[in-house]
């Protein structure tokens, strides 16, 4: 009976209005929160300080925005020339971009930001130390190292695209007497641009979601701002919440603007011109055509040029012959100087990167290790969690239990999110793209701030951010399962109901099984990313490697380059060792690897 009356759509709806309206009502007349909520500080001037704290919210959502489009100009132009040397046949182009890709995909970003802020001046000359710091390097260092980590992602999707183009295509653009550069530019990149945008995208919206890292190098972006507004007001809950609808709106915009530019470019257009493309339009199209207009005199003289030299082309001398050997000639001896001058200059960076190391002091790093792996277990004191144990060690935990953890909320969300009941779907939905639409740095001081005045009780740091961890990677893990079960053909759900087994059934013994074959690289990678997230949780004063690290730096002032190198080492050795794994196991899984024995 239940269950009949579940199956209609507005008893869905009235039973989730009711549920919402519940909530509502113990919420906000029921629970006393023991907390006096103001939001009047975000829409008045201060008159303490002068400040208006909702004014000084968008001033750091403008430094967002300025790190945000200048690293994504940035990181594109990297990852493109990275992508194009990860499938060049030259080798000292391919493995220099690779160990670039590997090294800096496989370390954390606020790794990477302490070692361009803290460690990278130490190695210049004073003056041009001075000169740095006097030019907001705070700024330049966070958009810098944002662009790197940025670029060694979109590498790889850009590689993926290129390598997905036909084999024939290119023959056909080389038989035409197209040279490599009019290839690549012509043919290669439109059409692999088009076909990764999707995937480019993401990069995109996970780039603006980084630069909430630029705060711990001391960018006043939006939330180094909110946590100004909390000092100054000492409300912490208010500044949280516009800070996380901020980036939510923000994140939903460059959504529906890279959607809008998936569907102008597709590949295949139906013909069909949706609202979002509409909306854009209104934007890129007179962008577009005063672009035309002002470079249509050049546009004409390169047709011109081109007509007299295909027809200048047609008579044939001696001398335009010889004219051309000698510019191939000189032409494959500029290639070949350009290809010397690499090598000389990758032969200088590992000759300096030898002399870095060889004059490191190894005896810093020798007495650092044991601390940065394990803290002072088992000699902590008593107050301590898991004895003192803290480093690398603490990262490790943290990064299993949240995982291990999140890896169930995953799957009932998961599910929730392909159901068809409305009651299901609609939430799942919300605490996906909530979740997913806000840095996880938010989602930390979430837990941190929100857990006190929702429930009266205080976690430990540790908690709190395994917590903010566990809910943060069950959005992402939600959206895997997601999609492995909608990779699945519709035959398979069709079949196990006509043999009369039940939806939990059918999900249990046939769906589940598949999809989660298909997912366990997916979830590898997962880890991989939620362990390199395990860095933030230094924000909130977590015994991490990255906090150890920062608090023997602190101490010992002068070996930066060597105390953040060796994390650097310890996080890429980790993260390098599962991507392998992961890369073994989806190669070893996949269906295209399958043999059919008979």
């Amino acid at each position: 009976m239940i269950r009949y009356w579940m199956e209609k759509p507005w008893v869905q709806y009235l039973s989730l209005f009711t549920l919402v309206a519940g909530m509502v009502y113990y919420w906000g007349f029921v629970f006393e929160f023991g907390y006096k909520f103001d939001w009047s500080v975000l829409f008045v001037t201060n008159e303490t300080y002068g400040e208006h704290m909702g004014l000084l919210l968008f001033k750091g959502l403008q430094v967002t925005i300025e790190i945000t489009l200048i690293s994504s100009a940035i990181a594109l132009s990297l990852g493109t020339a990275f992508g194009l040397m990860r499938v060049s046949t030259f080798k000292p182009a391919y493995l220099f971009s690779t160990a670039c890709v590997e090294f800096f995909r496989n370390t954390p970003l606020l790794v990477q930001l302490f070692f361009w802020y803290f460690a990278l001046p130490l190695a210049l000359p004073e003056d041009i130390r001075e000169w740095l710091f006097a030019h907001n390097f705070e700024f330049w260092s966070a958009t810098l190292g944002l662009s790197i980590y940025t670029a060694s992602f979109m590498a790889e999707v850009i590689r993926a695209g290129l390598q997905s183009i036909p084999r024939g295509l290119l023959e056909a653009a080389y038989s035409s007497g197209l040279t490599y550069v009019q290839v690549l530019w012509k043919i290669i990149l439109p059409v692999a641009f088009r076909a990764i945008i999707p995937p480019l995208g993401s990069e995109f919206l996970n780039n603006m979601k980084n630069s909430s890292l630029a705060m711990v190098v001391g960018v006043s972006e939006l939330v180094w701002t909110m946590q100004n507004v909390e000092s100054l007001t000492f409300k912490g809950f208010e500044a949280s919440t516009a800070s996380s609808v901020i980036y939510l709106s923000l994140s939903l915009v460059i959504s529906a603007v890279l959607n809008a530019v998936n569907l102008r470019l597709r590949i295949s257009p139906d013909g069909r011109v949706s609202m979002p493309e509409r909306i854009l339009g209104l934007f890129l199209d007179p962008l577009a055509l005063g672009i035309r207009v002002l470079t249509r005199p050049v546009r004409r003289h390169m047709r011109k040029r081109q007509r007299e030299r295909r027809l200048g082309g047609a008579s044939y001398s001696a001398g335009r012959a010889a004219l051309n050997r000698t510019v191939a000639l000189c032409w494959r001896g500029v290639v070949f100087a350009l290809k010397a001058l690499f090598v000389g200059a990758m032969g200088y960076l590992v000759y300096r990167i030898g002399v870095g190391l060889y004059d490191y002091n190894w005896e810093v790093i020798g007495n650092s290790l044991p601390l940065l792996l394990i803290w002072r277990f088992p000699h902590g004191n008593p107050n301590e969690l898991f004895w003192g144990l803290g480093g690398l060690s603490y990262s490790v935990l943290m990064a299993v239990i949240a995982i291990s953890v999140s890896f169930f909320i995953g799957i009932v969300v998961g599910l929730g999110r392909t159901s068809k009941n409305v009651l299901f779907r609609i939430p799942s939905l919300i605490y996906i793209e909530v979740i997913r639409g806000n840095p996880l740095i938010m989602v930390i001081f979430w837990i941190y701030f929100f857990i006190p005045i929702l429930t009266g009780a205080y976690l430990d740091v540790f908690w709190s951010a395994t917590l903010a961890l566990t809910i943060f990677t069950g959005a992402y893990l939600a959206e895997i399962v997601r999609s492995g079960i909608e990779n699945l053909p519709a035959g398979q759900f069709e079949a196990a109901l006509s043999t009369g087994l039940g939806y939990w059934q059918t999900m249990r013994k046939i769906i589940l099984p598949q999809a989660l074959k298909q997912m366990i690289p997916a979830i590898v990678g997962q880890f991989i990313a939620i362990f390199k997230d395990t860095s933030l949780a230094y924000v909130i004063g977590v015994l991490e490697l990255t906090f150890v690290a920062q608090g023997l730096d602190n101490r010992l002032m002068v070996y930066s380059f060597e105390i953040y190198t060796t994390v650097a080492f310890l996080y890429f050795v980790c993260c390098y060792t599962m991507s392998v794994y992961a890369n073994r196991l989806e190669r070893r899984l996949s269906p295209d690897a399958a043999r059919l024995q008979m």
